[in-house]
């Protein structure tokens, strides 16, 4: 398998001091002029500008109405590191997750993936001289930053933010934890077995199950399967904690892990069965799938296209009960030992901030 190549930390340094200028905000007096007096129809949030000068700090309405910035290397979440979510200062809109941060050295708080697709919305931004896209709170329209194509993950994407328009809700706060709620992802990339046991060790994920989906056979047996006419793919159905890990690092992962550029194989498995498959649960997953997909292949990280399909979830069969945590039983098995081993050493190499803590 061809291994995805990532930045190193002096091209991280150098393109971040390229875009000092290019992440720094439109001043307010060029501004002013742009800004709606009264309630803005477009969003769900809707105040007027009296309305949000009360409910701001003079700071907060600078950045978040009149779309200032605050000072490089300035804000509190530059270096913040704590589990949660960070969400919008002026209405409490979530937009990103703590797993979605990263240092880009460029003097503000950069995310590669917001929390769903109507977290933030972007609007184009002329001032300066530069065509940029800005990004605004989805829920009352407020400034949050800007967003570049320059990202160093699989994503592609830097969101770039002002820490003061941000808020953070840690996740071990009282009125986050316990709350139930999850997220799912079925992905086939091989042998099951394989991907069940990368994904048991990253944290936020509550549980890992092996089975079938995308086939038309009704409650499929694993010889069936493995005759390749059920049309099913093996797969790993994924529920994990959107506040400790989010969608896009486990598509992170699962790109990292497989090889996504052969057609109905990984390595000696051959068959529809073993085709590189994301079967995603609604638009917002379909949507970050290809913008992942999207930044691999204009990053050339594999030698190949990228030919992983993305089809609707239908019905998924859970495998037999032998199949459930196969390797943690069977380690010694000449094909598990052989072949899950290498992935998780990979798996500890490039994403050993997400894995599970003795």
């Amino acid at each position: 398998m061809t291994l995805m190549r990532f930045p190193t930390r002096l091209l991280l340094f150098l393109s971040g001091l390229c875009t000092l200028i290019a992440c720094s905000q439109t001043p307010v007096n060029e501004m002013k002029s742009k800004q709606a007096t009264g309630a803005d129809s477009s969003f769900e949030i809707r105040r007027t500008e009296e309305e949000w000068k009360k409910s701001l700090s003079p700071e907060q309405y600078y950045i978040l109405r009149e779309k200032g910035t605050e000072r490089p290397y300035s804000g509190k979440f530059l270096m913040h590191r704590e589990e949660g979510h960070y969400s919008c200062a002026a209405c409490g809109n979530i937009l990103f997750a703590s797993s979605a941060k990263f240092e880009s050295h460029c003097g503000w708080p950069s995310f590669d993936a917001q929390v769903n697709s109507r977290a933030i919305v972007m609007q184009k931004d002329s001032s300066h001289g530069m065509l940029r896209e800005e990004i605004l709170c989805g829920k009352c329209g407020s400034h949050i930053g800007h967003i570049f194509d320059d990202g160093p993950t699989a994503t592609g994407k830097r969101y770039c933010a002002n820490s003061v328009s941000l808020g953070f809700e840690s996740a071990s706060d009282k009125h986050l934890s316990g709350m139930g709620s999850t997220d799912t992802l079925v992905l086939g990339g091989g042998c099951f077995w394989c991907i069940e046991a990368i994904y048991r060790e990253l944290k936020g994920v509550l549980s890992v199950e092996s089975g079938y989906c995308g086939g038309t056979t009704e409650n499929p047996t694993y010889k069936e399967v493995c005759t390749g006419t059920t049309g099913h793919a093996e797969v790993a159905r994924i529920v994990f904690d959107p506040f400790k890990i989010n969608a896009a690092d486990i598509l992170k992962v699962f790109f990292t892990v497989h090889d996504p550029t052969t057609l109905n194989r990984q390595g000696a498995d051959v068959g529809t069965q073993y085709r590189s498959v994301i079967f995603y649960r609604n638009e917002d997953q379909k949507k970050l799938a290809q913008e992942i997909i999207a930044g691999l292949t204009k990053e050339k990280a594999y030698d190949g296209p990228v030919i992983t399909e993305l089809s609707q979830l239908g019905k998924f069969y859970k495998a037999e009960d032998y199949h459930q945590n196969y390797y943690s039983s069977n380690k010694e098995q000449p094909y598990c030992k052989m072949t899950i081993p290498p992935k998780m050493e990979k798996l500890e190499k490039v994403f050993g901030n997400l894995l599970k803590k003795d």
